[in-house]
């Protein structure tokens, strides 16, 4: 979860990593830090805490230095401290790294080390590379990061610089991001592309178990036993100020208002004008999804809720099973796959390690494998038989917006290409659900020109001490999305719950002091949540509803109402999370919190 930047070339560097690390921060704020090749050997700079106290403590004094490296860290092994703070030294001072990432088998390899005479400064797993490469580094950086590499286990990428070298940056992945950026007389490694998106768009993506050694003039690439390889450069469509928050306050508000925009992007040239949808970019065929005997989504978080969502449409439109399971659980309960399963990993990033790691054992054991995600390159869209991009574009918030509703609109794509090809609804059925679809993206338009009403209702509960969220069918899977939220931007205690399921328990935690959300569109289980919304009036609690314009019960028995237009309820689960969206968003804000950075999380996560 950590973030990376390193930098060889002409110009003074300094600069240009501290302004990578900032595009970085969302990756990680416990502590950051750079270490520059400067006339006399290696000078780092080290801080607790976000980003500006590393630019406080690296001062304003000016570098020649044109070879260096930094890091922001999310802490996995030892608390947030100046010790543990990133980039770590060997012992004689000669070397020094970065690391994102965990490193299985530190314990180990400590003691060893030590054994050998090493003494550590750290509580850190990361710092034990240095070591390793120090051990090795007489046979030259490259050759040393090659030793370092296959001496560890577990999810890593690294970095590395040696006084000895003072020209060079060494890096490698693991099942952790990694990427290159190719630079007029100037080469990059970052966690992310936006780290260097101002200097350059051409890019390199790295293969687990690359090596790669950067100079100003270019990269040498190498496996970890020294066999030479060729990687392929690419331009990505994005620019740099896509990376900036284009006027808005925050980046999750520039990212919820973008999301008209992504859905007629992830919609193009796939839903047609007749209704129909064209899926043939992502290469799976009628015949196999007609001999599809069942299916797993595996994701985590946001994109768990999405498959969540369309699951019940895959299996209301497509009559195909489907089972969805938290990524990090599906892995380790010996599922039972075959060649008519398919399994649909969905993961933004492309690099959330327990996704990556259920799509594995899925296509170890012989069931095809297909990849919902936002990176283009990214290790999923690597390792996956097949690949449905969304469109998002670059998302720099930490809590996922727009990423989250261009992923129900692929994956509702997805439904509607099965329902066509197993002939499970009629043309003109499929047809009117495809229209429908491609309204979302102006619908969501005018529900951001709402938002008026969503703030004034945050204002009026942003002090409550506990949130209880409940829907039916796919309105509760958008519950847990909207709860999702607000737990992680206001850190408000929140519950979401299928509706008939609260008096199984959750109805005990009600009284005069807790609003209600439910998610109530005009869909078929609608009648139920009128009985539901009753019992929680009955107890005194203040109904807040999301509810299709019109809705005279709603209106009666809320104390507010998010109104959403009208649509069939298949879709709808696109435009009821924009309110909860906005109503987290407004909430924290009136808090004082940081949206863009909420306290102990990360944009991506790399490790187990």
């Amino acid at each position: 979860m950590c973030g990376i930047v390193g930098y060889a070339g002409r110009r003074p560097c300094k600069p240009i990593i501290l302004d990578g690390l900032r595009r970085l921060e969302y990756r990680g704020y416990d502590s950051a830090g750079i270490v520059l090749i400067e006339g006399d050997g290696l000078q780092t700079v080290r801080s607790v805490g976000n980003l500006d106290a590393l630019f406080a403590a690296a001062g304003e004094t000016s570098s020649k230095a044109t070879v260096g490296l930094g890091h922001t860290r999310w802490a996995t092994h030892g608390r947030p401290s100046h010790e543990n703070a990133h980039p770590h030294d060997d012992c004689t001072g000669r070397v020094s790294i970065v690391v994102n990432g965990i490193v299985e088998n530190y314990k180990e390899l400590r003691a060893e080390l030590t054994a050998r005479g090493h003494e550590f400064k750290s509580e850190t797993d990361a710092e034990v590379v240095a070591h390793l490469i120090e051990e090795h580094v007489d046979e030259g950086l490259t050759a040393a990061v090659c030793a370092a590499a296959r001496a560890l286990q577990g999810h890593h990428a690294f970095c590395a610089v040696s006084a000895d070298e003072p020209g060079a940056v060494v890096g490698t992945r693991n099942q952790c991001p990694l990427v290159v950026g190719v630079g007029d007389g100037e080469m990059f490694f970052a966690s992310a592309i936006p780290a260097f998106m101002a200097h350059t768009r051409t890019v390199i993506v790295l293969e687990d178990g690359d090596v790669v050694t950067l100079h100003a003039d270019g990269a040498e690439f190498c496996d970890v036993a020294g066999a030479p390889l060729v990687r392929e450069e690419t331009v990505v469509p994005w620019d740099d100020a896509a990376a900036e928050k284009g006027g808005y306050e925050t980046f999750m508000l520039k990212e919820i208002h973008e999301q008209p925009a992504a859905l007629r992007d992830t919609l193009a040239g796939r839903l047609l004008e007749d209704g129909t949808v064209d899926l043939s970019e992502v290469g799976i065929g009628d015949e196999m999804l007609r001999r599809l005997r069942r299916i797993f989504i595996v994701a985590c978080g946001t994109s768990y809720h999405a498959g969540l969502i369309v699951s019940y449409a895959i299996e209301q439109l497509a009559r195909v099973p489907v089972q969805i399971d938290v990524a990090s659980e599906f892995r380790y309960r010996e599922p039972v796959f075959d060649p008519d399963t398919l399994v649909i990993g969905i993961t933004q990033s492309g690099e959330t390690a327990d996704t990556l790691a259920a799509m594995r054992l899925a296509r170890e054991a012989g069931s095809p494998v297909l990849a919902i995600c936002n990176v283009m390159g990214s290790q999923a869209t690597r390792e996956a038989d097949y690949v449905l991009y969304t469109r998002a574009g670059l998302e720099i918030g930490v809590a996922a917006t727009k990423t989250h509703t261009s992923q129900v609109a692929a994956l509702l794509l997805l439904a509607l290409r099965l329902a066509w090809a197993r002939g499970a609804r009629t043309e003109d059925e499929l047809k009117r659900l495809g229209h429908e679809l491609r309204a979302v993206p102006e619908l969501v338009q005018q529900l951001l020109e709402r938002d008026t009403a969503v703030s004034a209702i945050a204002q009026r509960y942003h002090d409550e001490r506990f949130f209880l969220y409940l829907g039916r069918g796919m309105g509760f899977a958008v519950c847990l999305e909207g709860a999702l939220k607000l737990k992680e931007i206001s850190y408000i205690p929140t519950e979401a719950y299928a509706a008939g399921e609260m008096k199984h328990g959750p109805i005990a935690l009600l009284d005069k002091e807790s609003p209600v959300v439910v998610v109530a569109d005009d869909g078929p289980v609608f009648p139920k949540l009128v009985s539901n919304i009753e019992e929680v009036r009955a107890r005194g609690a203040d109904v807040i509803a999301v509810a299709t314009d019109g809705n005279e019960v709603i209106g009666e028995l809320s104390r507010d109402v998010l109104w959403v237009p009208k649509c069939d309820h298949h879709v709808a689960p696109i435009l009821t999370v924009v309110p909860l969206q906005l109503l987290a968003y407004h909430i924290a804000g009136i808090k004082g919190l940081n949206v863009d950075q909420p306290r102990n999380l990360a944009k991506t996560v790399t490790v187990e």
